[in-house]
């Protein structure tokens, strides 16, 4: 198993306005009980959604299949649970465009290689108004360039340089990392007398 390099997420995108959204609202914690993360999915934003009556951008047909969601300030704040993007690319995100992101949430997506980039508001207002017109334009991340692409332009966007290092250098996955240090690990493990039971 390797880490694989993320350098850039293609895909249609969908705009979800509003600040403050927090963990709560984008997976109810009623949800957490569950024992795996399966199916989370399909609850994400269930109680927004319920509220909207089937006028919420997860319930428009046109967004279904959407890559990439759009969002305004302060995203994933509030509660610290990994459900939250555990659902949303359960939901089929595979990376997310904002005004700003909560550090928890942000930290979160890069353990599961979900990017998150930050664009001005204006360009952000711009990007969102160009997909509520068109839902079938592709909306590019590049990573490497540090820019989002669109029907609306091509705009400079901000990513922390840590987490940008790496999801381009793919020690984002923490498993396929100690699996490919394997080798190395054992050999400092055998050198511990607490693990190896014997003395150095």
């Amino acid at each position: 198993m390797s880490a694989s390099n993320i350098t850039r997420v293609a895909g249609r995108g969908c705009a979800l306005r509003g600040n403050d959204i927090d963990t709560d609202r984008i997976i109810p914690a009623r949800f957490l009980r569950c024992v795996s993360f399966d199916g989370l999915g399909e609850h994400a934003f269930e109680d927004d959604r319920e509220q909207a009556k089937g006028d919420h951008p997860l319930d428009d047909e046109r967004n279904r299949g959407a890559a990439i969601l759009v969002v305004d300030h302060n995203f994933g704040s509030g509660s610290s649970r990994e459900h939250a993007p555990q659902a949303l690319t359960r939901r089929g995100f595979k990376a997310f465009v904002g005004g700003s992101f909560a550090e928890i949430f942000a930290g979160n997506c890069v353990a599961l290689g979900l990017p998150c980039v930050t664009l001005d508001d204006d360009d952000r207002s711009q990007l969102m108004d160009s997909l509520e017109l068109d839902r079938n334009q592709e909306v590019v991340v590049d990573l490497e360039a540090r820019t989002v692409t669109s029907r609306s332009g091509r705009m400079t966007c901000g990513v922390a340089d840590g987490a940008r290092q790496q999801l381009l250098g793919g020690s984002w996955d923490a498993t396929a990392v100690l699996l490919e240090a394997g080798e190395a690990i054992e050999a400092t493990a055998a050198k511990l007398p607490y693990v190896s039971g014997y003395a150095p």
